[in-house]
């Protein structure tokens, strides 16, 4: 375990050590021998990444679902219709932005905020190769996205809000660009209730999304002060021996 006790960092501090990881994973990458940032869990298994798309829907991913580091697929989930707008926080390489704009076209289009900008070179690639026009990525903070109120139809987002240091104000932030009616449906690490001290303070555990992660019932809390509302809070798998993905899904009231 990292000898770095998180808990005496920053907020500011704390979001450049996750800039700096994920940086290091899109220009490194990640693999069981040398990973910028671990796809397995304590014993070996693949519980992050690539590995947990199925063929078909990797495919709409194109090259960008190699470079995934989520827990989940949020697309899967979020119900994805022709005319949507969908905004992905922290989006990486693209995977499910593109994944996102094959299920919304032809008229809908897809968005993708990441602060990372190593990962969002890597993204506008990934779209431009996969030849999607309907894609957009910006460069923004989670905790104060470059939207206007009311301007989303979707939010998804892939094991990202566990790595914020104000998730209630991610939370907010996301409430606040969903249209009335708008969705609410990603893949994060839940935590379980006895998750150990140690493992909270340990910033390689942070940037690994396992520290970080809220329970199910700070989760329930944040989204409910968020105005959010029909809040579905379901494990798919666990991560570690403390914490699960699971997919979260909540409505933004008409």
């Amino acid at each position: 375990m990292s000898t770095t006790d998180r808990s005496t960092l920053t907020k500011e501090q704390l979001r450049e050590e996750v800039r700096a990881k994920y940086a290091q994973a899109a220009t490194q990458g990640s693999s069981c021998c040398s990973p910028a940032v671990s796809t397995t869990d304590e014993h070996g298994t693949e519980v992050f990444g690539a590995a947990l798309y199925d063929e078909e829907t990797a495919g709409e991913g194109g090259a960008a679902i190699a470079g995934s580091l989520g827990c989940g697929i949020p697309t899967a989930v979020a119900a994805l219709q022709d005319g949507d707008v969908v905004l992905d926080l922290g989006s990486g390489t693209g995977g499910d932005v593109l994944i996102s704009a094959r299920r919304v076209a032809p008229t809908g289009r897809a968005i993708g905020i990441d602060m990372t900008d190593e990962m969002l070179d890597q993204a506008r690639q990934n779209a431009a190769e996969a030849g999607l026009e309907n894609v957009e990525f910006r460069k923004g903070y989670l905790e104060d996205l470059p939207l206007e109120d009311a301007s989303v139809d979707v939010v998804i987002s892939n094991c990202v809000i566990n790595l914020a240091g104000d998730k209630n104000k991610v939370l907010a932030e996301a409430a606040r660009v969903l249209k009335p009616g708008g969705r609410f449906a990603v893949s994060d690490v839940v935590a379980d209730p006895d998750m150990d001290d140690a493992t909270k303070r340990d910033m390689q555990q942070f940037t690994g999304c396992i520290a970080g992660a809220l329970t199910r019932r700070e989760f329930e809390d944040a989204l409910a002060a968020a105005g959010l509302v029909d809040v579905e809070i379901q494990e798919t798998h666990r991560v570690h021996a403390k914490a699960g993905s699971a997919i979260v899904r909540a409505s933004k009231p008409v």
